[in-house]
């Protein structure tokens, strides 16, 4: 049973990584590129799964706002630092705007 509970949260995790950081995105043609874009993107979903349980500690009562989740600060990532644009303003306001949105659905 132990068993079972454990492979259930590690099936989580990896769909998580399929849909997060493109974990099923390669196309597999060696075992050491395999190996090598395996071990970025899990590196990846690590970094971002430390900096939502970062912003969980923080408390969110007061700006009335739901926590940081994984895709929020994934889709961050992409707008602000990957793909930057003129206007930063606006994508921070667009994530507030959202996050408000869900604290109160």
């Amino acid at each position: 049973m132990r068993v079972a509970g454990i492979r259930w949260s590690i099936e989580a995790s990896f769909q998580t990584a399929k849909s997060q950081v493109g974990l099923d995105q390669h196309q597999v043609r060696r075992w050491d590129s395999w190996h090598r874009f395996t071990t970025v993107t899990l590196a990846a979903l690590a970094v971002l799964t430390i900096c939502a349980a970062d912003a969980a500690d923080q408390d969110h009562t007061v700006t009335g706002l739901i926590t940081l989740t994984v895709n929020e600060i994934r889709r961050l990532t992409s707008a602000c630092i990957i793909r930057p644009i003129n206007d930063l303003t606006h994508r921070l306001h667009w994530s507030g705007w959202r996050r408000r949105h869900q604290a109160r659905a």
